[in-house]
């Protein structure tokens, strides 16, 4: 395959991938979820301290990223 095809590819996906993060930034107050604050997450409050584990959190970003880097992997090919 043409190298400037390949980098025109990939210029064009990781494009893709920073569009749909802005979109997520910028209409995150809108979401009828919020990450970070996910049922599930931990939060522990103490009379002088408060413990918070966002561990739902965690796991959605971690199957999204799976799913993307496999996604990329897959196009690359």
């Amino acid at each position: 395959m043409d190298p400037l095809r390949e980098l025109g590819r990939t210029l064009l996906l990781l494009g893709a991938v920073l569009a749909l993060v802005g979109a997520l930034l910028y209409f995150g107050a809108r979401l009828p979820f919020r990450f970070g604050k996910l049922p599930g997450d931990i939060i522990h409050r103490g009379e002088h301290t408060t413990f918070y584990f966002p561990i739902v959190t965690c796991l959605v970003l971690s199957l999204g990223l799976s799913l993307l880097f496999w996604l990329f992997s897959h196009f690359r090919r």
